[in-house]
């Protein structure tokens, strides 16, 4: 087993001094190699420091401009930081350099979605979904975007996608309640609001969702 392997070995099981320690042997033997460094980023990223992780991923992109894993990393953290319009860049040079995983077209669909551009979004998330079939969050992201575009029967499917997948999804449950209220039933509408008050009660959308359904009823 050679240092990143076995690194990465003991990321899988916390060890992430030991991980850090074998990564950076590896990249004092082998200082070329942008595996090394996308390796000791992802140490430090779980760990918190993302400011030194975004320096190494960065480093491995000048070693290797087609190190796809690495862009995604950068998208993620820059993504963090709110910085959407530049991680947007970090995930779409991700997709070019051959990452065709449904995380990197979640984040990149996200990421329009903070900018306001729901329409370029909806092929992302869309395929995130098909990637990610189990994914309770790309469900839900993916119908928060239909809803947003008012394709309502589409995004009640997606939002029932996703609490089939995570009953205690709170603000799948908020949606649910405006989509169904936008159809004017009223019933279902109340049903999903007073769920998503079950499972937060704090939840000051659905409660004033409550209360204007219950207007109406």
């Amino acid at each position: 087993m050679d240092k990143n392997q076995q690194g990465i070995q003991y990321m899988q099981e916390g060890k992430w001094e030991e991980a850090a320690k074998i990564f950076m042997e590896a990249i004092d033997e082998n200082p070329e190699d942008a595996v090394s460094y996308i390796n000791f980023g992802n140490v430090l990223s779980a760990v918190g420091d993302g400011e030194r992780a975004l320096k190494f991923f960065l480093k491995a992109i000048e070693l290797d401009e087609n190190a796809g894993v690495a862009y995604y990393s950068v998208g993620n953290l820059l993504f963090e930081k709110e910085q959407f319009d530049e991680a947007k860049n970090m995930f779409e040079q991700a997709m070019q350099k051959g990452i065709d995983h449904g995380d990197n077209y979640f984040m990149l669909g996200i990421s329009l979605m903070q900018l306001e551009q729901g329409k370029l979004a909806l092929p992302y998330l869309q395929r995130a979904t098909e990637l990610n079939p189990q994914d309770a969050e790309a469900a839900f992201q993916y119908g928060l975007c239909l809803a947003q575009l008012e394709l309502i029967d589409e995004a009640i499917k997606q939002l029932q996608q996703c609490i089939e997948l995570d009953e205690e999804h709170a603000d799948a449950h908020y949606n649910l309640g405006v989509a169904y209220g936008f159809k004017e039933d009223v019933q279902k509408a109340l049903a999903h609001f007073n769920r998503a008050l079950v499972i937060q009660p704090d939840h000051m959308l659905a409660g004033y969702g409550k209360k204007m359904i219950e207007k109406q009823a």
